[in-house]
């Protein structure tokens, strides 16, 4: 019997190969989905006469002069002349090959920048190579690309992937386009972008409202339509407990014993949870409400919706300060009515976890509050039937999934409510959360006084001192937030420890704490205690009190260097006051370089906090200046953010593919499925979070 042919080695990889694993170009379709940029226009010679300063030109032209200078550092200067003009070439970082290749008489043709000046013309590293050749038939691409990755590489093998990937049509014939530039063949959109002719308007290509650009947009929308309803519809076929609601059990209890009664956004969206949770079908909802509004209180009148009916709920929260504070409300709350609460953070003492473990696999903890020391393997739930996730951004997809899995019953998947105080603009939600049921706080509880905010310049920091020793003398409390912990040589700020020390001394007799992530937790529970109680009159702090810190007595929010600051994290750090019936007003400190002005991003988010107390507000313009990249956080882990299409500008096309989704999924499944694994590969695998 002979033997056995030894396995062949592994393909090694090439540097390129490995960077265009790195991009993510693993797929002939990634490759012709991987679009330039921008473009250089390499059709035409221009005459150095003909030139205007700051155009992107290209040359032919003679050697006149290369030599070596070392003032003001070293660099080659190349003269050439076309016969119009001269110009001179400089480059700072060179080889001998370059000399050689720029040698007095040589004919080349260059391509760069050009500048003018006392000294006349002049082109910045130019690009250049021997003169002659055919020019080029067509705008010449420019992709992203990595480190070890060259241009010239990636544009074959652009090419390669265009003619080897499968562009077949996947919508189907006859549909009504939202746009009739939309109706260009795939493979004449992505041909065109990939190499536009010298004709075209480039402001169309720039702006992508080419009908090239407009096609690939409506393909890109229809795939995260598709993914996300396949995405919801399958979640619809699973089980879920359920949790039907009793007249006379822990729900109206719980409404009775509340000092407050519910506002009536309130009680319709605590109508819309209950409606999930009595189908047996998992509830994926999200619940959004400005700062303030109370969906703590929601959440637990659902909480009790499980308890009743046998079962355990878990609330996750991104922090130990905001677990703390709802572990503290809830007790108060729920311990009267005869529910145990149970409470898991990462600092938590080995005895005390101990306790916490048992009564939580035994199911006498009907209520456990925590961080992401909720999902840690060895935390067994006795009959978890209803998870809620806190400010659901700053988690990733993996922790969602780890939550869900702790259902010990069989075949079964748990309720999930999903709440962040960051309001979700329409067109995001119709996007990136279509495949969640959403339901909206859009009403404060009566009694909340509205913030007066105010822009002050560091130089008049001295009035804003002044200011909270008035704020303190009527026995209010303020807090004061500054960027970061220590001084940094990349960003010229005031840190916090400094700040602790200046307002120690200029309000001698007020108590003054200071609060930042990187202490004990111990240390850091103490002093929020002594500023919850009353005991601390200023509290200066980074940004961990961003969410969840619950104190009415606090009427002043100082927030330094405020243009460091994102618009929805100044906009959560403002809810921090004006809990109470007394007037709170939100000071928003700048600095600005010596002589120089703040950016115009910086002005906008300043402006809008200014102008308007309204999340919803704030959330769509926060929106229109970060992009939805940054706006959604880690909800998206792992997913593919849209590339082509702009949710501001392209919502009538979003429109459509809502539209047309359903009408695919049912009529063209087949077709459906290939539009997204052409788009989107294995990457909707998050949505199942």
């Amino acid at each position: 019997m002979p033997a056995p042919s030894p396995p062949k080695p592994a393909k090694t990889l090439s540097a390129p190969q490995k960077a265009l694993i790195k991009l993510g170009l693993k797929r002939d379709i990634d490759l012709a989905l991987h679009l330039p940029l921008r473009y250089e226009d390499e059709t035409r010679i221009v005459k150095l006469r003909d030139a205007r300063e700051g155009d992107v030109a290209q040359i032919e032209a003679t050697v006149t002069a290369c030599e070596i200078t070392l003032r003001p550092r070293r660099q080659l200067l190349v003269t050439v002349d076309d016969g119009s003009d001269t110009c001179v070439m400089r480059f700072f970082s060179f080889y001998p090959s370059h000399q050689k290749a720029l040698a007095v008489g040589s004919r080349i043709r260059a391509r760069g920048e050009v500048k003018g000046g006392f000294m006349g013309l002049t082109m910045m590293h130019p690009s250049f190579k021997a003169a002659g050749g055919n020019l080029a038939e067509a705008l010449t691409p420019v992709y992203s690309t990595v480190a070890g990755l060259a241009q010239a590489y990636l544009r074959r093998a652009v090419i390669t992937g265009l003619n080897h990937a499968d562009l077949s049509e996947t919508l189907p014939q006859g549909i009504d386009w939202p746009d009739r530039r939309g109706s260009w063949a795939l493979r004449d959109a992505l041909q065109f972008l990939h190499h536009p002719t010298p004709d075209v308007s480039l402001a169309a290509l720039e702006d992508r409202s080419h009908q090239a650009w407009i096609r690939l947009k409506c393909e890109e929308l229809l795939a995260q339509q598709l993914s996300q309803l396949t995405a919801k519809r399958e979640r619809d076929l699973l089980r879920a407990p359920a949790l039907k609601f009793k007249p006379d059990g822990l729900y109206g209890q719980l409404l009775a014993a509340l000092p407050f009664g519910l506002t009536n956004a309130q009680q319709r969206v605590g109508h819309e949870i209950a409606q999930d949770l009595a189908r047996h079908v998992p509830m994926h909802r999200l619940l959004q409400g400005d700062v303030g509004s109370g969906k703590t209180v929601v959440a637990a009148l659902a909480a009790m919706l499980a308890v009743d009916a046998g079962w355990q709920c878990a609330l996750m929260a991104p922090t130990e300060i905001l677990a703390t504070q709802h572990f503290a409300k809830l007790v108060g709350w729920l311990e009267p009515l005869g529910v145990k609460v149970a409470w898991l953070i990462g600092s938590q003492k080995k005895k005390e976890r101990a306790t916490m473990l048992a009564l939580i696999e035994s199911g006498e903890a009907a209520l456990v509050v925590g961080t992401h020391a909720v999902i840690q393997e060895h935390v067994k739930f006795k009959n978890l039937a209803l998870a809620v996730i806190d400010e659901q951004h700053r988690f990733g997809v993996a922790q969602r999934l780890a939550l869900r899995s702790k259902m010990q019953a069989e075949g079964m998947e748990p309720h999930m409510l999903m709440m962040t105080a960051t309001p979700i603009p329409r067109t995001l939600a119709m996007s990136y959360y279509a495949d969640l049921d959403v339901s909206v706080i859009d009403e404060l509880p009566p009694g909340r006084t509205p913030i007066l905010t105010r822009v002050v310049s560091d130089h008049r920091r001295h009035e804003v001192v002044e200011r909270i020793g008035a704020q303190l003398q009527e026995g209010r409390q303020v807090y004061w937030v500054c960027p970061l912990i220590e001084e940094s040589e990349a960003l010229d700020l005031t840190n916090a420890t400094q700040t602790h020390a200046d307002l120690s001394e200029a309000l001698p007799g007020v108590m003054v704490g200071l609060l930042h992530s990187r202490m004990p937790v111990a240390e850091k529970k103490a002093v929020m205690d002594l500023f919850t109680r009353g005991q601390m009159g200023v509290l200066v702090s980074t940004t961990v009190i961003e969410v969840g810190v619950d104190v009415p007595n606090a009427s002043l929010m100082v927030i330094e260097h405020a243009e460091r600051f994102g618009l929805s994290q100044l906009h959560q750090l403002r809810g921090r006051v004006g809990r109470g019936a007394a007037a709170s007003a939100c000071v928003l400190l700048y600095g600005t370089p010596e002589g120089g002005r703040l950016s115009e991003t910086a002005r906008e988010r300043l402006r809008a906090m200014v102008e308007t107390n309204d999340g919803f507000e704030i959330a769509r313009r926060d929106l229109e200046i970060r992009g939805p990249g940054e706006f959604l956080g880690a909800r998206q882990s792992g997913a593919p953010l849209l590339r082509f299409a702009d949710l501001d500008t392209d919502a009538h096309l979003l429109e459509w593919a809502r539209a047309l989704a359903p009408q695919m999924l049912d009529q063209h499944p087949q077709l459906a499925e290939r539009h997204i694994h052409r788009w989107l590969g294995g990457k909707s695998e998050y949505l199942k979070a």
